[in-house]
């Protein structure tokens, strides 16, 4: 395997991206590599409501679901703290992937290991795949973690 030292992986915090967070564990104690841990908020569109200003909820919405990014992450170190795995979180606002890409460009990431949610059908052809637009995008490699069968 090639060296790996800086891993990222995204996390929403759902149970695909913890099961993809525990790949991206083993790969950084195999290769006592940092693991960067990101999660996006992505934007809200607007709706004008009277006597509201404009962008007065948008603010606390992004300051809320920061918080609790932040919140959730220290729960998730915590557990991974005694791992022995060096940890940073980073809560990111934008677009999922591209801001995932940009941060691996920026971290100067060897890998980044992400959850796929395995959407197909009509939800992927109007909302599409994060963890597609990554691996198109990314100028690293990608390691996709496919959401386990129900009956497994």
């Amino acid at each position: 395997m090639f060296p790996v030292k800086r891993i990222l992986c995204p996390v929403d915090f759902s149970e695909p991206s913890l099961l993809a967070l525990q790949t991206a564990v083993e790969i950084a104690q195999q290769n006592s590599a940092e693991l960067l841990l990101v999660h996006v908020v992505q934007p809200v569109q607007p709706v004008a409501a009277p006597g509201v200003p404009a962008g007065y909820a948008i603010q606390d919405y992004y300051e809320e679901r920061t918080a609790a990014a932040h919140k959730s992450f220290e729960q998730i170190t915590a557990k991974n703290a005694s791992e022995g795995v060096a940890l940073r979180t980073k809560v990111l606002r934008g677009q999922a992937a591209d801001e995932i890409v940009r941060e691996a460009e920026s971290e100067k990431v060897d890998i980044i290991v992400i959850a796929t949610h395995g959407w197909t059908g009509w939800r992927r052809l109007i909302f599409g795949s994060v963890a597609e637009k990554v691996v198109r995008l990314s100028s690293c490699p990608v390691l996709t973690i496919p959401k386990p069968e129900k009956n497994q």
